[in-house]
């Protein structure tokens, strides 16, 4: 069984893609590494993040990248933005998305274009969102917890400006597939959050995780 979640930044679709493979005891991949570990190496070889040639030669990562916490930060989040938008680093990652996914027995992956373009043919989708000062909010938070000084302003600047690039980029953009479940999570707590995914989910497969 392959899970599509699908989701702007922060709209908390990690989360329950984390809880959906617990719950069904699946794999799980947060594709958004991926690209944040293209920006993380970017910024090590001193490349350029808006040159599509640059961002395609920091795809060769070493998959230890993958653990190095500094892909969690807002700056690689922000340089992981820049980078997705060009289509070379995108083939040059589909094919370790898509492998993933097809593996046995499934998985869960989460992203932006997961439902759309790397498993079209999921067995079930869900498109998570919640507002931009929510996201924003619940962002800052984690920031400050880190020990980031940025502004809740500069903080939702960056996440507006974030969804302009990912929904207006011309490969694979940030869109709801035409058949993924809707779960808006601005008012709902993280448990809340989960169990409504795990029934948008059994609604599409039955209880089992069967079709």
């Amino acid at each position: 069984m392959i899970i599509a979640v699908d989701g702007p930044a922060a709209s908390g679709k990690g989360t329950i893609a984390k809880a959906l493979a617990r719950h069904y005891r699946l794999p799980h991949l947060d594709t958004g590494l991926l690209y944040r570990a293209v920006a993380a190496t970017v910024r090590r070889l001193d490349l350029d993040p808006a040159r599509e040639a640059d961002a395609v030669a920091a795809c060769d990562f070493d998959e230890l990248t993958l653990a190095d916490p500094v892909l969690r930060t807002d700056e690689i989040g922000q340089l992981a933005s820049i980078v997705s938008a060009h289509p070379l680093v995108r083939a040059a990652l589909l094919r370790r998305q898509q492998r993933f996914a097809r593996q046995p027995g499934g998985a869960v992956l989460d992203g932006r274009d997961i439902g759309t373009v790397i498993a079209p043919d999921a067995d079930a989708k869900l498109f998570v969102k919640a507002t931009p000062r929510i996201r924003a909010r619940r962002r800052h938070t984690e920031l400050q917890a880190h020990g980031s000084t940025l502004s809740f302003d500069k903080v939702l600047a960056d996440i507006r400006a974030r969804d302009e690039r990912d929904s207006s980029r011309s490969a694979a953009p940030l869109v709801r597939a035409a058949d993924a479940a809707l779960l808006d999570t601005s008012f709902l707590s993280i448990e809340m959050s989960v169990q409504k995914a795990i029934a948008l989910v059994e609604e599409r497969v039955g209880p089992s995780g069967d079709r």
